[in-house]
């Protein structure tokens, strides 16, 4: 089959041109640090992947981000024919006070394109891209006999390995799939275990955030044999409603439902989850894709950091385009660069060591507020912040020319950080450590506490 797709936008070579042509446009990098990396045995340019979801619906699609740098895909998510059926809206979104996109909410279910065309697309996209990961996200009924079956075509397509989708919370968890499956850790591993047996790709898990604990189904899908997991998928909500009709965005046809959120907003929730994962002994090791509101290098540093050997973007590609990941790999190379990093694995999981539970925190380390008068605009924000709502321990004191000044109260600062998030100057208040002349104390060993370790 031939995809017959435009040239890319600087006409550099013709789309569906492989490896052999530096595709990935490393032959201008910027950057010395070598951004490769071997995730659960797939190899890949970069750790930068689309995510399952509509960038990655299709051949077209999948070579254009390949043209624009992207290291791997995960292929929209396959199932069995006939096709699913979408509805008409389908995204709706959150907006910040300056109205851009904080958080995504989509009601879209898997491809609603058939098996066939899917499987013959993914063959030649590999074919034509073999240095790039291009991984088939999958979701049939759990069912041993439909796994089975599909296994085995997917395998053919030459493609580097599978994603399970066990964390769609919309549509599809109503027909016993999705979310329905990541929610119950005996399901999560037995369906693991049937890819195992019917598949050699390599298996990464997708994992569900709609659950109280996400290392219960991480620990399934690791005795299930995975080779590794993703996370997070996105997560139950409604954005918003439209008061007059009295119905939540995206409306169809007068009504609306819940809906997975992703982007920005969930990035704190994902770095959390992913956290949890690597720091838990029993999956210490295993493999993990960070997906969750990644939007920049820094982003993809962070959950790196936490312990992600690749990171999935959607919503930033979708706002933004395919071509922002020429900065993501830019700002990376040149920030691993600056800190003695030659490579992904000399950072990973490094943040892990310094993340515990808060039981562990020092109780005698302390920081107070300190106030830089010379970058300080008097606008007031951090007085009101700490006098309505928090310490009470910053002076509004007026100056001769009329205007304000303000001071911390250094008996009365506990070190909140509150003044310094409000503040709308950059370093104009920072947290000054504290020597209170104590040892280090956690609360299992502080007297204050009347379950402290005898």
């Amino acid at each position: 089959m031939t995809i017959h797709t435009p040239l890319n936008e600087d006409n550099a070579r013709p789309a569906g041109a492989g490896a052999n042509d530096a595709a990935s446009n490393d032959h201008v990098a910027s950057y010395k640090a070598d951004l490769s990396i071997n995730f659960a045995g797939i190899r890949s340019p970069n750790p930068f992947w689309l995510a399952s979801a509509p960038p990655t619906d299709k051949a077209y699609n999948v070579v254009r981000a390949f043209e624009a740098g992207w290291g791997g895909v995960v292929w929209k998510t396959l199932g069995e024919d006939p096709a699913a059926v979408n509805v008409s809206s389908r995204y709706s979104a959150h907006y910040g006070p300056n109205g851009e996109v904080s958080g995504f909410n989509n009601i879209e279910l898997i491809t609603d394109r058939s098996l066939e065309i899917n499987l013959r697309e993914i063959t030649q996209v590999k074919k034509d891209w073999p240095d790039r990961a291009l991984i088939v996200s999958l979701m049939v009924p759990c069912e041993e006999e439909a796994w089975k079956t599909i296994l085995p075509q997917v395998e053919a397509t030459g493609c580097d390995g599978i994603e399970l989708n066990f964390g769609c919370p919309h549509g599809m968890p109503e027909r016993g799939m999705g979310a329905a499956v990541g929610q119950v850790p005996e399901y999560v591993e037995k369906v693991t275990r049937w890819c195992k047996t019917y598949s050699s790709l390599p298996v990464i898990v997708k994992l569900t955030p709609n659950i109280t604990d996400v290392r219960l189904p991480a620990q399934a899908a690791l005795r299930g044999g995975a080779d590794a997991v993703s996370l997070i998928n996105t997560i139950n909500s409604i954005t918003h409603l439209d008061l007059d009709r009295m119905v939540a965005h995206p409306v169809v046809g007068g009504r609306s439902t819940h809906g997975g959120y992703c982007g920005s907003a969930v990035k704190p929730i994902a770095l959390n989850m992913v956290s949890e994962i690597a720091r838990t002994p029993e999956t210490a090791n295993l493999p993990i894709s960070g997906i969750g509101g990644i939007s920049n290098w820094e982003d993809a540093a962070e959950f790196i950091a936490l312990g992600a050997g690749s990171v999935q973007v959607c919503t930033a590609a979708m706002l933004h385009g395919f071509r922002i990941v020429e900065e993501m790999k830019d700002g990376l190379g040149r920030w691993m660069d600056s800190k003695g990093y030659q490579k992904i694995d000399d950072f990973t999981r490094a943040a892990i060591p310094n993340t515990t539970d808060w039981k562990h925190l020092d109780m005698n380390y302390q920081v107070i507020a300190r106030i830089d008068q010379d970058k300080c605009i008097g606008c007031g924000r951090c007085y009101i912040a700490c006098e309505d709502t928090s310490h009470q321990a910053i002076m509004h004191l007026a100056k001769d020319n009329g205007t304000a000044r303000y001071e911390v109260k250094d008996a009365d600062c506990v070190g909140c950080n509150l003044c310094e998030i409000t503040c709308p100057v950059d370093n104009c208040i920072t947290m000054e450590e504290q020597d209170t002349g104590k040892p280090y104390m956690n609360w299992m060993e502080d007297p204050r506490n009347p379950h402290r370790a005898a």
